[in-house]
């Protein structure tokens, strides 16, 4: 049985649009023998089981510009490829510090696949010191991973290493997002906590890349009555809600594994006002697309999201940055319902069609066994 180890930056329970996609590539691909490196959400390390696999969780002593910091991770790295001694390494990227412990310690004969996932954003003197350690990282890699063509395309880190690389999107599963009779009531139920008005969701870390205050500002410009449910924390929640002087806003916190269909189902239009190429697919977009609920986003360069959602068939695009032109495109979703309908549908379909795990089993096991 070939054995692959994935290197994470977390690893569920930790819930993470990366960790989500490293947790379904191991729930799905029965026919290898996985085990998974990543960091802990606390300072201790431990190793553990989780779904019946092998966690090495390595507790960082630090955070620089959201990346973890741990000198320990070296050794643990390099001990646990000796005594495993993976056919294959499945690194998930961006991880600047652990890709340069990757490329001193991988063995030759160990194969390598690069998932990359998204551009560094969050500081350019960061990436000026990263950017060599990731050009050595792409020219070990056997197989390059992006999530979408944009990224493939755009990225500029990946223009030399186009040969090497494939596309696999990312993928949800979506018996998590079906409701029962039970469920229907519960949505109801929520849609009179808003008093019945049309809500339109955003959720997701309160981080600058999610671009939050673009909504805020947009919300000032929405003509129909409707309701802006806010679901997630991060550092600028407090800055957030300061921000924000309506009471049709309304912060509802860290939204329950269990309640997030609900408020999928519930919600009118899904607002997604991330700015960056860190946001570089969006597998929420895929959740809300699922449950019919359209959704507005920004044109992001090499970034995935306006690949999963395709502008006047899926959802609606805008111009990025624009608060106004985000709140005409929620107005329109609220006042043509033929459009809102048919962009329902036409969401639904393109999820199921393309970013189910079915879609994309094939895809993985050829890349490992060609290997």
């Amino acid at each position: 049985m070939k054995k692959i180890l994935h290197i994470s930056k977390f690893y569920p329970p930790y819930i993470g649009g990366i960790e989500t996609v490293c947790h379904e590539i191991i729930v799905h691909s029965h026919r290898y023998q996985h085990r998974v490196v990543c960091f802990n959400g606390h300072r201790d390390s431990m190793n553990d089981v989780y779904e019946g696999v092998e966690i090495t969780r390595v507790g960082p002593f630090a955070s620089v510009a959201s990346q973890p910091v741990s000198f320990s991770y070296f050794g643990r790295l390099k001990r646990l490829i000796s005594s495993f001694e993976p056919h294959i390494i499945h690194f998930h990227a961006p991880n600047p510090l652990v890709s340069l412990y990757l490329l001193l310690v991988i063995p030759r004969r160990c194969k390598l696949v690069v998932h990359y996932h998204a551009e560094i954003c969050t500081s350019k003197m960061l990436y000026a010191c990263y950017r060599p350690i990731e050009q050595w990282l792409f020219r070990r890699a056997d197989v390059i991973i992006a999530t979408s063509p944009k990224l493939q395309t755009d990225a500029a880190a990946l223009g030399k290493f186009q040969k090497k690389c494939t596309v696999v999107e990312n993928v949800i599963t979506t018996d998590d997002l079906d409701i029962s009779p039970d469920d229907e009531k519960r949505i109801e139920e929520l849609k009179r906590r808003f008093g019945n008005k049309p809500v339109v969701l955003a959720f997701g870390r309160h981080v600058p890349y999610k671009g939050f205050e673009y909504l805020i500002e947009a919300e000032r410009m929405i003509k129909n009555d409707c309701v802006v449910v806010i679901g997630g924390e991060g550092p600028l929640t407090e800055e957030l809600k300061a921000m924000s002087d309506s009471p049709r806003i309304h912060f509802v916190g860290r939204i329950p594994d269990d309640e997030l269909k609900l408020y999928l189902h519930a919600a009118s239009v899904f607002a997604f006002p991330s700015i960056t190429s860190a946001e570089a697919f969006g597998i929420v977009l895929l959740q809300a697309m699922y449950c019919k609920t359209p959704p507005v986003t920004f044109t992001i360069p090499a970034s995935g999201v306006n690949f999963v959602n395709l502008n006047g068939v899926t959802g609606i695009e805008v111009e990025n940055g624009n608060a106004a032109a985000f709140a005409g495109a929620v107005d329109m979703l609220l006042s043509d319902s033929e459009m809102h309908a048919g962009m329902g549908a036409a969401g639904r379909e393109r999820v199921i069609r393309n970013f189910t795990w079915e879609s994309i089993d094939a895809k993985i096991a050829e890349i490992y066994d060609s290997l």
